[in-house]
């Protein structure tokens, strides 16, 4: 009787928690769906993202299941559900965190519309003018009796005596002159044909004379003495310098032999060499400074007054000639000089600063802020340039940023020039294709060589899918000198490696994989790369 009031009493409690838990079921079904309703509404609690991989920071083709750093010492990218074709679309972008952007000191400044003041920078030497020198050559043979001015680089006034010389034609032509001028005096009272020979006789006596410079002073003393005198007295023409004297006292000399050379130095000429791509600049007119080593406080300016026809093939450079004046004579022929042209300005063309061009010689990079911490490599076209920017033809728009200072691009250039090989120049209106876009190649070696001075390295490969090649044994350069730490000739490696110009090959990362032997059914020399 106990035991069968025992069972019923448990059967009555399995009923009550049956019921009980049939109560609580339902109620956190509802609770659920609840649930389901209010995380459906806005402003519920977030969904976390699905991480699916870390990418390269230099936009190279490696990833990683887990965190990880490049050869440069950049962490990896995450990458989360969903942003898989905004990181295909940006694979040719180079990606920095915002901490090391700041620490690498990155500075970007937009492309705006500017003038274009170019200085065209010279050599230049300091030269006489050419149209103020004279040459004192008499017209007659004769003899120098005596010199008044004895030395090269004497100071002369104009009208000063230089020299005296005796000339039996001279002496001879004066007589005949005198005679002459005395027979027109002495036939005033005759016919008129006698009087017309007379004179006809003293002006050519007088156009000989003349013709000969002999100065109109002298010939009217002769005019009035009538004496013919033994020596005549050459004078100086202008003002200016001796620079050269070939009298000598008592010396002769033949009609036409120079016998001294003035220069007149209060006006002097710069004579300037030009490169041939900066002639164009240069137009006559064009204000010009030029500074001389003697005086570093001064500078002298002057116009362009003429650009010479002819190139001197030796130097590929264009004489520009600049008129200076020359108040006590400073300037002296001969005295080198530095010169500033102002070349041609133009006015409202797109422009960037200078240090945002990478020149690598056959083409012209910029880097384009592309977002926070992200930077596309463009290739640009340029047009003029000055001291602190330069003109962009094409490639970039007014208003976008470009990188002007960052340390870091020049140290890293060897994943920078992996990334710009990435975009390429692909034909207008092509698609681009998936081959075009692949930079980065994975193979597996072994170690025959090591350069760490030249920082190169020579393994010997299996074959490579992504480049068609088979195994051979070749020459890698390396992006990074510590990928060479603790490597030695016999290790196995994996590296993966990309092309970072045509025909120059780069290690980008590097692993060991312990001693291995080269296998010569895969591998063999090679010397095509």
């Amino acid at each position: 009787m106990k035991q069968g009031a025992n069972i019923a009493v448990g059967v009555i409690v399995v009923a009550a928690l049956a019921a009980g838990g049939g109560y609580w079921a339902g109620m956190q079904g509802r609770g659920d769906a609840v649930a389901a309703v209010t995380a459906s509404q806005p402003g519920s609690v977030k969904k976390e993202r699905k991480l699916l991989y870390y990418r390269n920071p230099m936009g190279l083709p490696d990833t990683s299941p887990v965190p990880k750093k490049d050869p440069m010492g950049m962490d990896y990218i995450a990458v989360y559900e969903g942003e898989e074709e905004a990181d295909a679309a940006s694979s040719n972008q180079i990606k920095i965190s915002t901490d090391k952007v700041q620490k690498l000191g990155v500075r970007t400044e937009a492309a705006s519309l500017k003038a274009i003041n170019k200085v065209v920078r010279a050599a230049g030497r300091i030269e006489a003018d050419e149209r103020r020198l004279y040459t004192i050559a008499p017209k007659f043979e004769g003899y120098v009796e005596r010199l008044h001015v004895n030395s090269t680089g004497q100071a002369v006034v104009k009208g000063q005596p230089l020299f005296e010389v005796y000339s039996p034609e001279l002496v001879s032509a004066q007589r005949e002159y005198a005679v002459a001028a005395q027979g027109v005096q002495a036939l005033k009272g005759a016919d008129s044909e006698a009087q017309n020979g007379m004179k006809q006789l003293a002006e050519s006596s007088l156009m000989r004379l003349k013709n000969w410079d002999i100065s109109e002073e002298q010939v009217k003393a002769l005019a009035r003495s009538g004496e013919a005198r033994r020596t005549m007295t050459f004078r100086s023409p202008a003002t200016g310098i001796v620079t050269e004297k070939k009298a000598v006292s008592g010396m002769r000399f033949m009609a036409g032999e120079m016998l001294y050379q003035i220069a007149d130095l209060s006006s002097v000429w710069v004579l300037a060499d030009v490169f041939e791509q900066d002639i164009g600049l240069v137009k006559s007119g064009a204000k010009a400074k030029v500074r001389i080593n003697a005086y570093p406080d001064k500078v002298f300016e002057g116009p362009v007054s003429y650009v010479y026809p002819t190139l001197n093939s030796g130097t590929r450079t264009v004489q520009v000639r600049i008129e200076l004046a020359n108040p006590g004579q400073l300037l002296k022929p001969g005295m080198f000089s530095d010169v500033e042209l102002a070349a041609s300005s133009r006015s409202d063309v797109l422009t960037i600063p200078l240090s945002a061009v990478i020149d690598s010689g056959t083409r012209r990079i910029v880097l384009v802020q592309a977002g926070e911490g992200r930077f596309e490599p463009r290739e640009v076209k340029v047009g003029t340039r000055s001291d602190e920017y330069i003109e962009v033809v094409d490639g970039i728009k007014e208003g976008e940023k470009v990188v002007v200072a960052a340390n870091f691009l020049i140290d890293a250039e060897s994943n920078l020039k992996a990334a710009v090989g990435g975009f390429g120049t692909p034909d207008k209106g092509a698609a681009p294709t998936a081959e075009k876009a692949v930079v980065g190649h994975k193979a597996t070696g072994k170690v025959e060589e090591i350069d760490a001075k030249a920082g190169t390295i020579s393994i010997a490969h299996g074959p490579i899918e992504s480049l068609k090649w088979p195994g051979m044994t070749m020459e890698f350069n390396v992006a990074n000198e510590a990928l060479l730490k603790g490597l030695k000739p016999g290790t196995a490696i994996s590296f993966e490696f990309v092309e970072r110009q045509p025909g120059e090959w780069v290690i980008t990362s590097l692993k060991t994989t312990g001693a291995a032997k080269a296998d010569p059914g895969d591998v063999h020399a090679h010397a095509g790369h």
